[in-house]
């Protein structure tokens, strides 16, 4: 196990946030903490990075059932206040040229039993703190990576068929597997894999796609992307120049949507864990980009908390393809957890924009409108993707391309 975690941790450091010589390091940051749980996996990540020439290793540590009380008895006031202060700090070492390592690992059911109004303020008030950090770093002016690790509850909701005390090494040869981390050189077998997707991204990009079509059970949507889009995937160019992968697994290609042009409606294929609550068969209708009307067949007031967040939490934010055929996909196992599930199913974001087209690391918030980006508190990604998913590119000059037949993609490259 020690010697198949530092390989897991080397991926992080090396491929992840790409590390260099004399450079801060961050793990763990806003709502993702580290947990108790992850002491193991913090300390390897912390020799790894020190072995890498880093010159502080700041590890940020929190407790999930911490959290959970102080959401359902404390002040949330005094919470708000102490995120400002943990995110004055975050800011500071990125100005000193940090990168940055989340480990998401929520507790599906955390916040049962709490009371919606105050989950959803705790939640605002934690992004309001972060958010020009966030939008910093989406922007690639840091290098960061999402890269995760068990918990027993989140073990217990994943492999609950498995005696109690064997479930956390489950999930971790799941996390492994998923994570391309079993081979002998994980982060060669990593270069390849990101080659393959660049690859995908490169092709959609040069077709110029005007808007996609999707057409499931429960979803006939479209997608007018935004003007002077791209396609990207695992690899990132932060603005210092230095490549770096952002999510640890990915198995996604995804751009930016024109925030008014969707129209239609769509239906969530997978539970989404929120925040610790569970939101189950969600059906959106869109008019003019806007979210018009929304059900859940559970979770209705958790959805609610994301659409009602702010007025760009009423648009999308982020358009991702992602075959049914992904290693994750064929494992036909729920995460409870968003940074695998939507890397088994093709997925869309509520709220904040990627500024995915030409130029756009250097716009101005107050440009994104006019340019078609969405801004907002929440980025939240939803599932949709099924082997019933048929998808069409209709292109700038005309011609409808099929990109999905069946949930596959229906050109090979």
């Amino acid at each position: 196990m020690t010697e198949q975690l530092r390989k897991y941790a080397e991926l992080a450091v090396k491929v992840g946030v790409n590390l260099q010589k004399g450079q801060h390091l961050v793990i763990g940051f806003g709502r993702r903490q580290v947990y108790p749980e992850h002491i193991e996996y913090a300390r390897m990540l912390t020799e790894v990075a020190y072995d890498a020439g880093a010159k502080f290793v700041h590890v940020d540590w929190g407790d999930e059932w911490w959290m959970r009380e102080t959401v359902a008895r404390g002040s949330l006031e005094t919470l708000a206040t102490r995120a400002k202060w943990q995110a004055s700090w975050v800011e500071q070492l990125a100005q000193e040229g940090a990168a940055f390592i989340a480990i998401p690992a929520p507790d599906p059911d955390l916040y049962q039993g709490v009371a919606h109004d105050r989950i959803t303020q705790s939640e605002r008030a934690v992004a309001s703190a972060f958010r020009d950090f966030d939008n910093r770093r989406t922007g690639d002016q840091y290098r960061w990576v999402l890269t995760s690790a068990p918990t027993q509850a989140w073990a217990n909701k994943v492999h609950p068929e498995l005696p109690e005390n064997e479930r956390v090494q489950a999930l971790w040869n799941d996390i492994f597997y998923c994570s391309r981390a079993t081979g002998a050189d994980p982060v060669r077998d990593w270069e390849d894999h990101v080659t393959t997707l660049q690859q995908r991204s490169d092709w959609l990009t040069k077709m110029k796609i005007k808007s996609l079509h999707y057409q499931a059970p429960g979803t006939d949507l479209t997608i007018e992307l935004a003007p002077r889009h791209y396609w990207s995937s695992a690899r990132h160019n932060a603005l210092d120049g230095v490549p770096y992968v952002a999510n640890i697994p990915t198995e996604e290609v995804y751009t930016t949507p024109n925030k008014t042009g969707v129209h239609g409606v769509v239906t969530s294929t997978l539970p989404l864990n929120h925040n610790g609550s569970m939101i189950e068969g969600m059906k959106l209708h869109f008019e003019g980009g806007r979210i018009v009307d929304y059900t859940a067949d559970t979770g209705l007031e958790a959805l609610k908390s994301i659409i009602e967040a702010d007025e760009g939490s009423h648009f999308l934010g982020e358009v991702a393809l992602v075959p049914i055929d992904s290693p994750i996909a064929q494992m036909n196992r729920l995460f409870y957890n968003t940074l695998f599930d939507e890397n088994a199913s093709c997925h869309l974001a509520i709220g904040r924009a990627y500024p995915l087209i030409e130029g756009g690391t250097k716009l101005a918030h107050a440009e994104w409108e006019a340019h078609g980006l969405n801004e907002s508190l929440m980025h939240v990604d939803f599932m949709i993707g099924s082997n019933e998913m048929d998808i069409d590119a209709l292109t700038m000059d005309g011609q409808t391309v099929p990109i999905f037949r069946g949930g596959k993609w229906a050109t090979m490259i």
